[in-house]
């Protein structure tokens, strides 16, 4: 089971703020008050005349879709957005494993009411709602690719009774640390997840009665590696052997590369002791610095792609 931030590690994670970004912080993207539906807005500091529009960073926190917040990626989402990008940190309403929380459609839906936010406000703090890129963490990250999957499969959209507030050709790629993104690893013997992830993701009581089998053939609607195709997003994928996803991650890139979409891939030896799971998010580590230069260039690539697409 993946645990929350502990207030000391939100507090490392933070250590000496990024002075050469504005934070607008804990905007109510719904407009209905609840905790999971707040997100910051990150504007890198600019020459006084500069207006031309920036690329938008909209990123999802980790925490196994039962916890986490926003604030641990605050420091990690200030450096990229000092590099010349906004940056949109997000919290979403989330899962319990014991009942009471919420499902991966509440999950999907807020990220796309989130984006539709964006859409709606970005231009106002300097964003170009027109070359976006989504990314997150483990959870995070299954949530972005799942959300870009919308964009091009209708039926996976149908099946969340979501709206996709962006178009393919609006929404530039997609950066995915150590993401959840083939549930298919879920039900290997022997992993560190068990199969209640997968049943508290799905909706009804019915979920509770499925054996494995049945589970697996339902956590398909959950699971991006389902839904890559020739039409996904541009991908960069960061992860390590490491990484308890590991194998979700090398598989996922398999599968992008044989769908012909352009994909970066960043990978880490069982010697590199700095790259645990989510390891991205701390900003000390050499080898964080390394993944953030591939992310700032790979966001200034597919954002280049969009405008000329555009122009």
């Amino acid at each position: 089971m993946m645990l929350p931030f502990a207030p000391w590690q939100s507090r490392k994670l933070n250590a000496t703020p990024v002075s050469t970004v504005d934070y607008l912080l804990d905007v109510d993207y719904v407009g209905d008050g609840h905790p999971g539906h707040r997100l910051d807005v990150l504007t890198p500091h600019r020459e006084a005349g500069d207006t031309a529009a920036l690329p938008v960073y909209v990123y999802f926190h980790g925490g196994g879709w039962t916890s986490g917040d926003k604030s641990a990626l605050t420091k990690y989402c200030a450096v990229q957005a000092a590099t010349g990008i906004v940056v949109v940190n997000v919290n979403y309403r989330r899962a319990g494993l014991r009942g009471g929380g919420f499902g991966m459609r509440h999950m999907l839906n807020d990220a796309n009411e989130a984006l539709r936010w964006v859409v709606a406000h970005i231009a106002e703090h300097g964003g170009d709602p027109s070359t976006i890129v989504l990314g997150g963490d483990s959870a995070g990250a299954q949530i972005a690719a799942l959300l870009g999957a919308t964009t091009t499969r209708p039926e996976l959209a149908s099946h969340f009774r979501l709206r996709p507030a962006v178009t393919r050709e609006e929404l530039g790629g997609l950066v995915l640390h150590c993401g959840a993104v083939d549930f298919s690893v879920v039900f290997e013997p022997g992993f560190i997840m068990s199969h209640d992830f997968v049943r508290m993701l799905l909706p009804g009581y019915r979920r509770h009665r499925m054996k494995p089998a049945s589970l697996q053939r339902a956590s398909r609607w959950l699971s991006p590696i389902e839904w890559v195709d020739e039409s996904f997003p541009p991908v960069l994928v960061t992860t390590s052997e490491r990484d308890i996803f590991y194998r979700a991650n090398v598989n996922f890139v398999k599968a992008a590369e044989r769908a012909g979409i352009p994909v970066e891939f960043v990978s880490y030896g069982w010697d590199a002791r700095n790259t645990e799971h989510t390891w991205q998010q701390d900003a000390g580590h050499p080898e964080s610095v390394e993944v953030y230069e591939r992310l700032q260039h790979f966001i200034g690539q597919v954002s280049s792609r969009v405008r000329s697409a555009d122009a």
